[in-house]
């Protein structure tokens, strides 16, 4: 694994340079096909965050949770289109990366300060709830197939999870996942429509109520708060859309962003028909006695629901894949780049296990994650989706004040900031409220 010494000549520079671009994942193979993107998208949008919304449906209530869930969708895709389009506005240069973006808008070392640490954030902090979620999805299988086995403990559930990644972690690049990630887009739509679907065969429950579950107006208000934490967690696709589209080749003639922003579409239709039926219809059929996983709330037929959570872990499976890739970039271009170490397969071994134990470790000590998800979904998801990219492009096309695209990004960038304070307030307070009782590593 030695380290190099810094290179000599211009002409080794670059060809040490090249060399090194052609083996870091994101940059190493660029012959991904629109529907890569169309997949790779669903993958990294329709997270397991789809299960939770018509429990943040229940603290929203009808009219804000339906006003909420739709401008979502619609700000949520105008940022995206916007970050496809900066993709290559600079002729002949490609921002691989979401933070080579925001150094381009900010300045080189402002842009890395403002970018890195909220993608880690959320790339890191997503892993670790898939860890979890991939668990207790686990669990629930083992629990409803064999109701009368002796109870395991969600700590070895997640494990056997998490032994899955210490071997897929291993695919080199983007496209080597395109598999995973194409079974995961698929497990998506079939669990969601498990989910919706098995709701209304249950029919409306007796004594369904719709009103706000809390007793206090504080606990109403606070709920509602992390509940915008939750729908933000659901939206977070823009932390790895830049890498996605740097896997489309590119030529003046044919950029990227044309399959790119075909792949998003269809992607976006997809999301759509996991995201509404499922927050609509679980809330509907149960009102604010829904759980925080629809599925828990459906009992029975035991064999769907079995295979319902089977799916949710497959999918879960490419989402971590997915969302790792990034973060094995950029501990790799460290590593090579700054620490001189050789790029070799021992270097992508050592560094890639430790970063699946780092998750698993979190994930086990801190079961209690959906609460963490809706602090980090507003302390991060809303930066990143929601409002970042309407301040790279103000920065970088300063649009004419007062222009239809000025108003549409000074609205995005001020729904974000309300989000980013308002959600992790509730989020702490039922942190707080689940730290009472918890015990470790039950």
């Amino acid at each position: 694994m030695g380290t190099q010494g810094p290179p000599t000549s211009i002409d080794e520079k670059l060809a040490r340079q090249k060399e090194i671009d052609d083996w870091l994942p994101i940059s190493s193979s660029r012959n991904a096909k629109w529907w890569y993107s169309a997949f790779h998208n669903v993958t990294a949008m329709v997270g397991a965050g789809v299960l939770g919304l018509p429990y943040a449906m229940s603290e929203l209530g009808w009219g804000p949770g339906v006003v909420i869930m739709v401008l979502s969708w619609i700000i949520t895709l105008y940022t995206l289109w916007q970050m496809v389009e900066m993709h290559e506005m600079v002729p002949g240069k490609r921002f691989d990366r979401y933070h080579e973006l925001g150094q381009h808008a900010f300045g080189e070392k402002l842009g890395l300060y403002i970018v890195v640490p909220q993608q880690l954030i959320v790339e890191v902090g997503v892993d670790i709830v898939y860890m979890v979620t991939g668990g207790k999805s686990l669990k629930k299988f083992h629990d409803t197939v064999c109701s009368t086995c002796k109870p395991i403990k969600l700590t070895y559930f997640i494990m056997i999870f998490a032994s899955v990644h210490f071997v897929l972690s291993h695919l080199p690049n983007f496209n080597s996942i395109s598999g995973v990630s194409l079974a995961a887009a698929v497990m998506s739509l079939s669990y969601s429509t498990i989910a919706w679907g098995a709701s209304v065969d249950k029919g409306v429950q007796d004594n369904v109520e719709y009103g706000y579950k809390a007793k206090s107006t504080a606990g109403t208000v606070f709920n509602f708060f992390s509940a915008l934490g939750e729908v933000a967690f659901a939206y977070a696709g823009h932390n790895v859309v830049l890498e996605i589209q740097a896997t489309i080749p590119s030529t003046p003639e044919k950029p990227s962003k044309g399959p790119m922003w075909r792949g998003v579409i269809v992607a976006y239709i997809v999301v759509a028909l996991c995201y509404f039926p499922v927050a609509l219809i679980g809330y509907w059929m149960f009102g604010n006695a829904v759980s925080d996983n629809i599925l828990i709330s459906l009992e029975n037929p035991a064999w769907l629901i079995a295979m319902a959570n089977m799916f949710v872990v497959i999918h879960v499976i490419g989402s971590y894949q997915i969302y790792a890739m990034p973060v094995f970039d950029m501990i790799e271009t460290v590593l090579v780049k700054k620490l001189h170490f050789k790029p070799s397969t021992t270097l992508r071994f050592i560094s890639r296990n430790i970063y699946v134990a780092f998750t698993m470790f979190v994930g086990i000590t801190f079961p209690f994650f959906s609460g963490l998800l809706s602090f980090f979904g507003g302390f991060a998801f809303a930066p990143t989706t929601y409002f970042l990219p309407c301040v790279m492009w103000l920065a970088i096309y300063k649009p004419k004040k007062y222009s239809l695209s000025w108003i549409a990004n000074w609205i995005c960038i001020i729904l974000g900031l309300l989000l980013m304070i308002l959600a992790p307030i509730g989020a702490l307070r039922n942190i707080i409220l689940e730290a009472k009782t918890y015990e470790f590593y039950s």
